[in-house]
């Protein structure tokens, strides 16, 4: 594909659907707040996309759920609470297939319990976006180059009492966007989570369930430069769960999510019509990341009502017959002001003896979404069944 059309289609795209990537990575758009939309930009986007099914097709929630393979992403402090000694999953999700048809996420993560109290996790996220044919004046054929992104996280979650848990997660993240300009390179980052999980037993209306919350602070870090001179926000993020799992008899249960997400970056203050890139930089982008973290709760020009806008709101079901077969759906919302993704999810999942597979799909509101039709796939191993052979 020409380098043009392709920087272009998946700029737009990415805009579309609230994952804004591309003036984050060049540092030279500053953003037309003029009109209604004030998007929240972050560099590395990709660490915001979902990476495992059974959250995506429940909404994209998981601060709260049940425990699984996967909590690394979502709330590594419910790994305390996991039955397994040891899983590892694999997930595999083409990004964007609407527009282009190499562009594809890439996920492995894995824990292992060392005691009744502690778990340590790792995952490996790797994001490609596909090839770009670059076209010289001399050679018509040009050359092409591989742009790519990815993520290696290490979690250590421990058992605080009998109801509550907490972790720690590192993360380092590098982006290598293959610009071939002279001022370009790779750009890199440290960052961290924080994270806590209460799980409680309860009854509702007289069958055995259990009530969960969560808070994960994620992606605290440092930002990332690719010209050694701008400076890009990672997407810090706070999110909140609760959850509710019920027996509604010995073969059928059901788990009901619920989870706010909340970028702690600052939002947009100025328009590049108004002010130099110099003023908005200086504005904007040279704010600490403590800084910018806290007063990510009250920067917005559009008062409280715009904070309010920058929380996204995320509804997930589950249903499982005979802990076999699952059934998910759910509803994501995002402002229109801040990327107006409005998705309905739905997926399935299947658990045999040592072996789990899942797959979502995606059915946004907005007409021509980008991310229509978007499948995600995992696959689950649970290694503890090994020795128990």
């Amino acid at each position: 594909m020409n380098r043009f059309l392709r920087d272009i289609t998946i700029g737009a795209a990415l805009m579309i659907t609230g994952i804004s990537a591309i003036n984050a990575q060049d540092g030279n758009d500053y953003g037309d707040l003029s009109g209604q939309a004030n998007i929240i930009n972050t560099a590395v986007p990709f660490i915001g996309i979902v990476p495992d099914s059974r959250g995506g097709a429940m909404g994209n929630t998981g601060v709260a759920s049940s425990p699984d393979v996967n909590s690394l992403y979502w709330n590594p402090a419910k790994f305390s609470f996991i039955t397994s000694d040891s899983e590892v999953a694999i997930s595999y999700t083409p990004w964007l297939r609407k527009l282009v048809n190499d562009i594809n996420l890439y996920y492995i993560t894995g824990y292992k319990r060392i005691d009744d109290l502690q778990v340590v996790a790792a995952s490996i996220r790797y994001f490609t976006l596909g090839e770009i044919t670059y076209n010289t004046g001399y050679d018509q054929n040009g050359f092409t180059v591989k742009p790519n992104e990815f993520a290696i996280d290490l979690a250590y979650s421990r058992l605080l009492t009998e109801k509550l848990s907490g972790s720690v997660a590192f993360r380092y993240i590098r982006s290598d966007l293959n610009a071939m300009q002279e001022d370009m390179e790779p750009g890199n980052s440290f960052a961290a989570d924080i994270a806590f999980y209460y799980r409680g037993e309860t009854e509702l209306l007289g069958t055995p369930s259990q009530i969960s919350a969560g808070i994960n602070v994620s992606n605290i870090g440092s930002k990332i430069s690719y010209d050694k001179v701008n400076k890009q926000y990672i997407p810090t993020n706070l999110g909140l769960g609760f959850s509710l799992d019920t027996e509604l008899d010995s073969y059928n249960k059901l788990n009901v999510n619920l989870d706010f997400n909340k970028l702690l970056v600052p939002t947009p203050l100025v328009s590049a019509k108004t002010d130099s890139p110099d003023d908005y930089q200086s504005k904007y982008s040279n704010m600490s990341v403590p800084k910018a973290m806290f007063k990510s709760f009250s920067d917005a020009p559009g008062g409280m009502e715009e904070e309010l806008q920058e929380i996204n709101i995320a509804l997930g079901l589950e249903y499982w017959y005979v802990d076999q077969f699952a059934v998910r759906a759910g509803y994501f919302h995002e402002h229109e002001r801040k990327g107006n993704r409005k998705l309905f999810t739905a997926g399935v999942g299947l658990k045999f003896n040592m072996m789990t597979l899942d797959a979502s799909y995606i059915i946004p509101v907005v007409q021509n979404n980008p991310l229509a039709n978007t499948v995600r796939f995992t696959l689950g191993f649970d290694l503890s069944q090994l020795s128990k052979k």
